[in-house]
């Protein structure tokens, strides 16, 4: 595990690390991780321009505010949209890491996937479908991070047996298994400016290294590969790496890239991402 205290360090080197205007964008940025992790971004750069997406117009005009009044140097544009419509993912972009498993070519959608299957089977996919996504763009560096058990809003509209058994679970044991939601932000932070996590191609302009510490190893198991899958201790698993290796020999990337582009194109009518 990175200790918190080092990813502290590093994060109060973004002032003088970064260059002033950096733009973000946050995808789902009203609740949340991706809420407190906007803030900590908001706090640590100078001039900062962050656009954030979510449903709610009130906790966007909130979030600006409370950024504003942290950084009033910044701007904050919040972009009202349901991000989990694949249709206003493409709309908006024109304006669970560290997990992963075997995939079931035969149910890409899980839908009868076991709860046990489940969470290796989406992560998987999902970090697959950044490789090809990184072999187009290998100038940005791509993490598929498991933020551990933070208390956020997640679990709001709980719709299935999956989701229902997991909120049980929380609401028994969930004081003692969250990670707070201040160390959450921190690492996440971290992750984002890090030099530990560069892209495949291209100049760093990240905060360095820490001291003491290397380039993180990518989801193929070489450092610095340019994708990462990660916990959220800021460390790549052995089984990760063994499991998507595993994948790649019998072609199931491009089987899972396949199947991503048929969907968008089923729903939005674009013939490619």
């Amino acid at each position: 595990m990175i200790a918190l205290p080092d990813i502290q360090s590093s994060n109060a080197r973004i002032t003088t690390s970064l260059s002033e205007g950096s733009v973000a964008l946050f995808v789902g940025g009203t609740s949340g991780v991706g809420e407190i992790t906007l803030k900590q971004f908001a706090s640590h750069t100078k001039r900062p321009r962050i656009y954030f997406v979510g449903r709610s117009q009130e906790a966007g005009t909130r979030i600006a505010t409370e950024c504003k009044t942290m950084n009033p140097e910044g701007e904050y544009i919040f972009i009202p949209a349901d991000a989990s419509l694949i249709r206003v993912v493409d709309e908006v972009s024109r304006g669970a890491g560290g997990h992963e498993g075997q995939i079931d070519t035969t149910d890409l959608e899980a839908r009868k996937a076991s709860i046990p299957f489940y969470r290796g089977h989406i992560t998987s996919m999902t970090t697959l479908a950044l490789e090809h996504l990184a072999e187009q763009a290998p100038t940005v560096s791509f993490i598929n991070v498991h933020p551990g058990i933070v208390k956020s809003g997640v679990l709001r509209e709980t719709d299935n047996l999956r989701m229902w058994v997991v909120w049980i679970v929380l609401l028994l044991l969930g004081r003692w298994v969250y990670v707070p939601e201040a160390e959450s932000a921190e690492r996440h932070l971290f992750l984002l400016t890090s030099a530990m996590y560069p892209a495949s191609h291209g100049e760093d302009a990240e905060v360095s290294v820490p001291e003491g510490m290397s380039v993180a190893r990518g989801a193929d198991g070489s450092r610095g590969s340019g994708v990462y899958s990660m916990l959220w201790t800021g460390e790549s698993p052995d089984n990760a790496v063994q499991a998507l290796a595993g994948l790649r020999a019998h072609g199931i990337g491009e089987v899972v890239w396949r199947y991503t582009e048929s969907q968008f194109k089923r729903i939005t009518g674009v013939e490619s991402i």
